[in-house]
């Protein structure tokens, strides 16, 4: 087998890798793949920007204007995908005639995950950091909205009015501090506080919820409502789909890539 890998031409091994990343998307949405693999490709570039602000060796206005927009739209995207696929997830988990306690077990363990890595975070930026560790990111976010979410999944239209309430909740949190710090997560702001990712319950898991409704609505019975040709798969660049179906592992790995290769390139 490796001499047989070996011996072909560099084009042949192209489409062989190409051929071995589609095998691996069988029986998956690949648009909801793209969408967020494009979420993740902007993510990277704003992280990879702001990492050079921080190194002083660019001085991008990254929290006004354009940029900030930007990052808005971006996790917007990249939560209510999740709550799409929480949606889907939960609709197959039905249809393997999974019991209503297993299923709140598997999402109970795939929430701690994701929560447990979010600390993991918390930990190496409160070392690195420590003005601006990360306290409730993004990780920690979906994380406990994936458990919350067990009281939601059996309702759709229900969600877009409660997802509108908390996202409308957390809006209105955001123009006000207060003198204590444990209700962080859920968008109650300290004074003088200071940290490089934070996505409270408040609103943020209003947008998990408006995905969920949006997953039962596009999505019924895990599948399509809507049609797409396959033929655009085709033609998109599967390196896109590759990063939103590994997502996860993208998010964990993208910044010491980036201070490795600022390090090489800069420092």
């Amino acid at each position: 087998m490796i001499n047989f890998f070996i011996s072909i031409n560099k084009s042949e091994r192209i489409s062989i890798f190409i051929t071995m990343i589609r095998k691996k998307a069988d029986g998956r949405l690949w648009e909801i793949d793209l969408f967020r693999g494009i979420a993740l490709c902007v993510m990277i570039i704003f992280h990879f920007l702001y990492d050079l602000n921080h190194f002083s060796i660019t001085n991008f206005h990254l929290y006004s204007g354009f940029f900030s927009y930007l990052a808005q739209f971006t996790a917007s995207i990249f939560v209510i995908l999740a709550g799409v696929s929480l949606s889907i997830s939960y609709v197959k988990a039905k249809q393997y005639q999974l019991s209503e306690k297993e299923i709140q077990r598997k999402f109970i363990i795939r929430g701690l995950k994701i929560f447990f890595l979010g600390m993991v975070l918390t930990f190496f930026t409160w070392y690195a950091i420590p003005e601006r560790y990360i306290v409730f990111g993004v990780l920690h976010c979906i994380g406990a909205s994936i458990i919350l979410s067990i009281l939601f999944l059996r309702y759709h239209l229900l969600n877009y009015l409660v997802g509108i309430i908390f996202i409308g909740a957390g809006l209105y949190l955001r123009t006000m501090t207060f003198d204590f710090q444990w209700l962080l997560p859920l968008g109650l702001l300290p004074q003088r506080f200071y940290t490089i990712d934070y996505f409270p319950l408040l609103p943020w898991f209003g947008v998990v919820l408006f995905g969920i409704a949006l997953g039962k609505t596009l999505y019924p019975n895990a599948q399509r409502r809507f049609y797409i040709t396959e033929e655009i798969n085709g033609h998109i660049p599967q390196g896109i789909c590759f990063f939103g179906r590994h997502s996860l592992h993208v998010y964990m790995l993208h910044q010491p890539i980036l201070l490795a290769l600022i390090f090489l390139l800069f420092l």
